[in-house]
Protein backbone atom coordinates (compact mmCIF):
# COMPACT_ATOMS: atom_id res chain seq x y z
CA UNK A 1 0.00 0.00 0.00
CA UNK A 2 0.71 3.77 -0.47
CA UNK A 3 -0.11 6.27 1.87
CA UNK A 4 0.10 9.66 -0.33
CA UNK A 5 0.38 12.57 1.92
CA UNK A 6 -1.10 15.98 0.58
CA UNK A 7 1.37 19.16 -0.49
CA UNK A 8 1.52 20.87 2.73
CA UNK A 9 2.25 17.91 4.59
CA UNK A 10 4.08 18.47 7.57
CA UNK A 11 6.98 16.47 8.64
CA UNK A 12 5.64 15.55 11.91
CA UNK A 13 2.31 14.27 10.39
CA UNK A 14 4.30 12.43 8.03
CA UNK A 15 6.02 10.76 10.79
CA UNK A 16 2.93 10.02 12.80
CA UNK A 17 1.62 8.04 9.64
CA UNK A 18 5.00 6.00 9.47
CA UNK A 19 4.19 4.87 13.96
CA UNK A 20 0.92 4.32 13.12
CA UNK A 21 2.05 1.74 9.80
CA UNK A 22 4.39 0.55 12.71
CA UNK A 23 1.60 -0.02 15.26
CA UNK A 24 -0.22 -2.14 12.35
CA UNK A 25 2.98 -4.74 12.87
CA UNK A 26 4.48 -2.98 9.56
CA UNK A 27 7.23 -1.03 8.17
CA UNK A 28 6.57 2.33 6.58
CA UNK A 29 9.40 4.05 4.06
CA UNK A 30 8.94 7.35 2.99
CA UNK A 31 9.17 8.36 -0.50
CA UNK A 32 9.99 12.02 -0.93
CA UNK A 33 8.20 13.21 -4.61
CA UNK A 34 8.57 16.36 -6.54
CA UNK A 35 5.67 17.88 -5.28
CA UNK A 36 4.45 15.41 -2.42
CA UNK A 37 5.71 12.46 -0.25
CA UNK A 38 4.09 8.79 -0.47
CA UNK A 39 4.64 6.76 2.50
CA UNK A 40 5.13 2.87 1.40
CA UNK A 41 3.93 0.31 3.36
CA UNK A 42 6.49 -3.00 3.70
CA UNK A 43 5.94 -6.33 5.60
CA UNK A 44 2.21 -7.30 5.06
CA UNK A 45 1.52 -10.51 3.59
CA UNK A 46 -2.29 -9.45 3.02
CA UNK A 47 -5.10 -6.47 1.93
CA UNK A 48 -4.10 -3.85 4.85
CA UNK A 49 -7.42 -1.52 5.85
CA UNK A 50 -6.47 1.46 5.15
CA UNK A 51 -9.45 3.09 6.84
CA UNK A 52 -7.68 4.57 9.76
CA UNK A 53 -4.32 5.58 7.57
CA UNK A 54 -6.47 7.45 5.50
CA UNK A 55 -7.95 9.71 8.14
CA UNK A 56 -4.70 10.56 9.91
CA UNK A 57 -3.65 14.34 9.35
CA UNK A 58 -1.76 15.72 6.24
CA UNK A 59 -2.64 11.76 4.44
CA UNK A 60 -4.37 12.71 0.80
CA UNK A 61 -5.10 9.16 -0.06
CA UNK A 62 -4.29 5.59 -0.11
CA UNK A 63 -3.24 3.37 -3.09
CA UNK A 64 -2.89 -0.42 -3.32
CA UNK A 65 0.34 -1.06 -4.87
CA UNK A 66 -0.22 -4.60 -7.26
CA UNK A 67 3.29 -5.55 -7.52
CA UNK A 68 5.05 -8.15 -5.23
CA UNK A 69 8.09 -5.02 -5.52
CA UNK A 70 6.71 -1.90 -4.09
CA UNK A 71 9.84 0.23 -3.59
CA UNK A 72 11.38 -0.34 -6.61
CA UNK A 73 7.77 -0.25 -8.75
CA UNK A 74 6.98 2.25 -11.14
CA UNK A 75 3.35 2.56 -9.15
CA UNK A 76 5.18 3.72 -6.01
CA UNK A 77 8.13 5.82 -7.55
CA UNK A 78 6.19 6.84 -11.10
CA UNK A 79 9.53 9.43 -11.81
CA UNK A 80 12.55 7.60 -13.05
CA UNK A 81 15.90 7.57 -10.24
CA UNK A 82 18.70 9.64 -10.83
CA UNK A 83 22.16 8.40 -9.25
CA UNK A 84 24.49 11.26 -8.73
CA UNK A 85 27.85 9.94 -8.17
CA UNK A 86 29.14 13.40 -8.59
CA UNK A 87 30.63 13.98 -11.84
CA UNK A 88 28.49 11.17 -13.21
CA UNK A 89 24.96 10.23 -13.43
CA UNK A 90 23.59 7.28 -13.98
CA UNK A 91 19.74 7.76 -15.97
CA UNK A 92 20.26 11.23 -17.14
CA UNK A 93 19.37 10.52 -21.03
CA UNK A 94 23.28 10.02 -21.51
CA UNK A 95 24.81 6.38 -21.63
CA UNK A 96 27.53 5.89 -18.43
CA UNK A 97 30.00 3.86 -19.45
CA UNK A 98 31.82 1.49 -17.64
CA UNK A 99 35.10 -0.14 -18.97
CA UNK A 100 37.81 -2.36 -18.13
CA UNK A 101 39.62 -5.28 -17.54
CA UNK A 102 37.16 -8.90 -16.26
CA UNK A 103 40.47 -8.86 -13.42
CA UNK A 104 42.82 -6.81 -11.98
CA UNK A 105 46.13 -8.13 -12.50
CA UNK A 106 48.76 -5.91 -11.36
CA UNK A 107 48.92 -2.00 -11.01
CA UNK A 108 50.55 -1.65 -14.48
CA UNK A 109 48.00 -3.36 -15.91
CA UNK A 110 45.05 -1.37 -14.69
CA UNK A 111 46.76 1.62 -15.02
CA UNK A 112 47.63 1.30 -18.83
CA UNK A 113 43.51 -0.06 -19.25
CA UNK A 114 42.02 2.95 -17.36
CA UNK A 115 44.10 5.71 -19.13
CA UNK A 116 42.71 4.48 -22.42
CA UNK A 117 39.61 3.70 -21.48
CA UNK A 118 39.66 7.56 -19.64
CA UNK A 119 40.85 9.10 -23.05
CA UNK A 120 38.43 7.13 -25.09
CA UNK A 121 35.41 8.16 -23.00
CA UNK A 122 34.67 6.11 -20.23
CA UNK A 123 33.65 7.67 -16.63
CA UNK A 124 33.76 4.61 -14.69
CA UNK A 125 36.23 1.76 -14.32
CA UNK A 126 35.65 -1.87 -13.99
CA UNK A 127 37.97 -4.48 -12.17
CA UNK A 128 37.16 -7.47 -10.33
CA UNK A 129 39.28 -7.79 -7.17
CA UNK A 130 37.14 -10.53 -5.94
CA UNK A 131 36.26 -13.33 -8.73
CA UNK A 132 33.79 -16.35 -8.25
CA UNK A 133 34.55 -18.77 -11.13
CA UNK A 134 33.12 -21.89 -12.17
CA UNK A 135 36.34 -23.31 -10.99
CA UNK A 136 37.95 -23.34 -7.79
CA UNK A 137 41.33 -23.59 -9.88
CA UNK A 138 40.96 -20.38 -12.12
CA UNK A 139 42.24 -17.44 -10.73
CA UNK A 140 40.17 -15.96 -8.15
CA UNK A 141 41.21 -12.52 -7.64
CA UNK A 142 44.01 -10.36 -5.76
CA UNK A 143 41.70 -9.20 -2.82
CA UNK A 144 42.71 -6.70 -1.11
CA UNK A 145 45.20 -6.09 -2.83
CA UNK A 146 43.60 -5.58 -5.82
CA UNK A 147 41.57 -3.21 -4.18
CA UNK A 148 44.28 -1.08 -3.41
CA UNK A 149 45.09 -1.06 -6.92
CA UNK A 150 41.37 -0.03 -7.43
CA UNK A 151 42.19 2.93 -5.57
CA UNK A 152 45.53 3.47 -6.79
CA UNK A 153 43.70 4.05 -10.51
CA UNK A 154 40.96 6.56 -9.05
CA UNK A 155 43.69 8.60 -7.54
CA UNK A 156 45.49 8.61 -10.50
CA UNK A 157 42.69 8.71 -13.25
CA UNK A 158 39.84 10.52 -11.61
CA UNK A 159 37.68 7.68 -13.00
CA UNK A 160 34.61 6.55 -10.61
CA UNK A 161 35.20 2.66 -9.07
CA UNK A 162 33.00 -0.05 -9.59
CA UNK A 163 34.03 -3.56 -8.78
CA UNK A 164 32.09 -6.77 -6.77
CA UNK A 165 31.47 -7.62 -3.46
CA UNK A 166 31.26 -11.61 -3.46
CA UNK A 167 30.61 -12.26 0.28
CA UNK A 168 28.96 -10.95 3.34
CA UNK A 169 32.59 -11.20 4.77
CA UNK A 170 34.39 -8.54 2.07
CA UNK A 171 31.47 -5.93 1.21
CA UNK A 172 32.75 -3.81 4.35
CA UNK A 173 36.09 -4.05 2.57
CA UNK A 174 34.78 -3.13 -1.15
CA UNK A 175 33.04 -0.42 -0.04
CA UNK A 176 35.87 1.15 1.59
CA UNK A 177 37.41 1.20 -1.74
CA UNK A 178 34.89 1.48 -4.47
CA UNK A 179 32.28 3.99 -5.49
CA UNK A 180 29.66 0.86 -6.71
CA UNK A 181 29.54 -1.85 -5.46
CA UNK A 182 28.36 -5.19 -7.79
CA UNK A 183 26.68 -7.83 -7.05
CA UNK A 184 27.01 -10.66 -9.55
CA UNK A 185 24.99 -12.51 -11.48
CA UNK A 186 26.04 -15.84 -9.19
CA UNK A 187 24.55 -13.63 -6.33
CA UNK A 188 21.69 -11.87 -7.43
CA UNK A 189 19.51 -14.44 -4.73
CA UNK A 190 22.36 -14.49 -2.17
CA UNK A 191 19.96 -12.74 0.18
CA UNK A 192 21.86 -12.12 3.15
CA UNK A 193 24.35 -10.68 1.16
CA UNK A 194 21.60 -8.46 -0.81
CA UNK A 195 20.46 -7.20 2.83
CA UNK A 196 24.18 -6.45 3.70
CA UNK A 197 24.31 -4.38 0.28
CA UNK A 198 21.53 -2.23 1.34
CA UNK A 199 22.65 -1.16 4.67
CA UNK A 200 25.89 0.46 3.16
CA UNK A 201 25.86 3.93 1.62
CA UNK A 202 27.35 2.81 -1.95
CA UNK A 203 25.15 2.58 -5.02
CA UNK A 204 24.78 -1.07 -6.04
CA UNK A 205 25.06 -2.61 -9.33
CA UNK A 206 22.82 -5.78 -9.47
CA UNK A 207 23.57 -7.96 -12.08
CA UNK A 208 20.57 -10.49 -13.35
CA UNK A 209 20.85 -13.94 -12.88
CA UNK A 210 21.63 -16.39 -15.76
CA UNK A 211 18.15 -17.78 -15.05
CA UNK A 212 16.06 -15.33 -13.65
CA UNK A 213 13.30 -13.19 -14.71
CA UNK A 214 12.78 -9.83 -14.55
CA UNK A 215 10.57 -10.40 -11.38
CA UNK A 216 13.16 -12.38 -9.76
CA UNK A 217 15.48 -9.65 -10.55
CA UNK A 218 13.37 -7.09 -9.39
CA UNK A 219 12.49 -8.77 -5.91
CA UNK A 220 16.28 -8.90 -5.36
CA UNK A 221 16.20 -5.19 -6.17
CA UNK A 222 13.44 -4.68 -3.56
CA UNK A 223 16.05 -6.59 -0.83
CA UNK A 224 18.13 -4.04 -1.09
CA UNK A 225 15.80 -1.08 -1.02
CA UNK A 226 13.78 -2.72 1.69
CA UNK A 227 17.18 -2.42 4.05
CA UNK A 228 17.39 1.80 3.24
CA UNK A 229 19.24 2.06 -0.02
CA UNK A 230 17.66 3.35 -3.05
CA UNK A 231 21.00 3.93 -4.64
CA UNK A 232 20.51 0.53 -6.95
CA UNK A 233 21.65 0.50 -10.94
CA UNK A 234 19.98 -3.41 -12.97
CA UNK A 235 21.99 -4.64 -15.13
CA UNK A 236 20.81 -6.87 -18.08
CA UNK A 237 23.92 -9.21 -18.80
CA UNK A 238 22.60 -12.25 -20.88
CA UNK A 239 20.25 -15.34 -19.95
CA UNK A 240 20.98 -18.88 -20.49
CA UNK A 241 18.86 -20.22 -23.60
CA UNK A 242 19.33 -23.24 -25.67
CA UNK A 243 21.39 -21.12 -28.06
CA UNK A 244 25.36 -22.09 -28.25
CA UNK A 245 26.72 -19.57 -30.75
CA UNK A 246 27.17 -16.87 -28.10
CA UNK A 247 28.15 -17.23 -24.16
CA UNK A 248 24.39 -16.22 -22.86
CA UNK A 249 21.82 -14.74 -25.10
CA UNK A 250 21.12 -10.91 -24.23
CA UNK A 251 17.79 -10.31 -23.40
CA UNK A 252 17.00 -6.71 -25.05
CA UNK A 253 13.44 -6.91 -24.30
CA UNK A 254 14.25 -6.80 -20.68
CA UNK A 255 15.53 -2.78 -21.06
CA UNK A 256 11.92 -1.35 -21.89
CA UNK A 257 10.16 -4.93 -19.68
CA UNK A 258 12.30 -3.39 -16.79
CA UNK A 259 11.57 0.23 -17.46
CA UNK A 260 7.93 0.02 -17.78
CA UNK A 261 7.53 -1.28 -14.24
CA UNK A 262 10.79 0.05 -12.38
CA UNK A 263 11.68 3.34 -11.86
CA UNK A 264 15.68 2.25 -11.54
CA UNK A 265 17.87 2.65 -14.46
CA UNK A 266 19.21 0.18 -16.45
CA UNK A 267 22.46 -0.83 -17.59
CA UNK A 268 23.77 -3.86 -20.28
CA UNK A 269 26.67 -6.00 -20.32
CA UNK A 270 27.16 -7.21 -23.48
CA UNK A 271 30.54 -8.78 -22.68
CA UNK A 272 29.53 -11.83 -20.57
CA UNK A 273 26.19 -11.59 -22.94
CA UNK A 274 28.66 -12.30 -25.81
CA UNK A 275 31.29 -14.06 -24.91
CA UNK A 276 33.19 -13.28 -27.88
CA UNK A 277 34.24 -9.81 -28.59
CA UNK A 278 33.68 -9.38 -32.54
CA UNK A 279 30.07 -8.93 -31.38
CA UNK A 280 30.38 -6.68 -28.24
CA UNK A 281 30.01 -3.55 -30.46
CA UNK A 282 27.09 -4.37 -31.70
CA UNK A 283 25.47 -5.33 -28.77
CA UNK A 284 26.32 -2.52 -27.09
CA UNK A 285 24.85 -0.32 -30.07
CA UNK A 286 21.50 -2.41 -30.06
CA UNK A 287 21.73 -2.07 -26.00
CA UNK A 288 21.67 1.62 -26.16
CA UNK A 289 19.10 2.25 -29.09
CA UNK A 290 17.04 -0.16 -26.88
CA UNK A 291 17.49 2.68 -23.81
CA UNK A 292 19.81 1.44 -21.84
CA UNK A 293 21.11 3.76 -19.18
CA UNK A 294 24.72 2.95 -20.44
CA UNK A 295 27.14 -0.22 -20.59
CA UNK A 296 29.69 -2.16 -18.73
CA UNK A 297 32.11 -3.33 -20.89
CA UNK A 298 35.30 -5.52 -20.40
CA UNK A 299 38.54 -4.32 -22.48
CA UNK A 300 42.34 -5.61 -22.06
CA UNK A 301 45.59 -4.53 -23.81
CA UNK A 302 46.23 -8.11 -24.11
CA UNK A 303 43.42 -10.42 -23.98
CA UNK A 304 45.22 -13.57 -25.23
CA UNK A 305 46.70 -13.41 -22.10
CA UNK A 306 44.05 -12.26 -20.05
CA UNK A 307 43.74 -14.11 -16.43
CA UNK A 308 40.27 -14.01 -17.05
CA UNK A 309 37.44 -13.69 -19.78
CA UNK A 310 40.18 -12.87 -22.30
CA UNK A 311 38.02 -14.01 -25.24
CA UNK A 312 35.24 -11.90 -24.63
CA UNK A 313 37.32 -8.82 -23.60
CA UNK A 314 37.52 -5.67 -26.26
CA UNK A 315 41.22 -4.53 -27.34
CA UNK A 316 42.01 -0.92 -26.73
CA UNK A 317 41.41 0.78 -30.31
CA UNK A 318 38.39 -1.99 -30.60
CA UNK A 319 36.97 0.04 -27.07
CA UNK A 320 37.94 3.30 -29.19
CA UNK A 321 35.96 2.43 -31.99
CA UNK A 322 32.68 1.18 -29.91
CA UNK A 323 32.71 4.80 -28.16
CA UNK A 324 33.07 6.33 -31.55
CA UNK A 325 29.92 3.83 -32.37
CA UNK A 326 27.59 5.10 -29.81
CA UNK A 327 28.44 8.97 -30.15
CA UNK A 328 27.15 8.27 -33.45
CA UNK A 329 23.45 7.26 -32.40
CA UNK A 330 23.06 10.55 -30.81
CA UNK A 331 21.27 9.22 -27.99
Amino acid sequence: MLVIMKNDATDEQIQEVILHIERLGYRGIPIPGASRTAVCVIGNQGIIEDSQLASLHGVKETLRVTKPYKLVSRETHPQPTKIDLGPVVIGQNKPVIMAGPCAVESEKQALIIAESVKQAGAQIYRGGAYKPRTSPYSFQGLGEDGLRILSKVRQETGLLIVTEATDISNIELVEQYTDIIQIGARNMQNYALLKKAGQTDRPILLKRGFAATIEELLMSAEYIMSEGNGKIVLCERGIRTFADNTRNTLDISAIPSVKEVSHLPVLVDPSHAAGRREFVIPLSKAAIAAGADGLIVEVHYDPVHAVSDGRQSLYLEQFQSLMIEIAKLNI
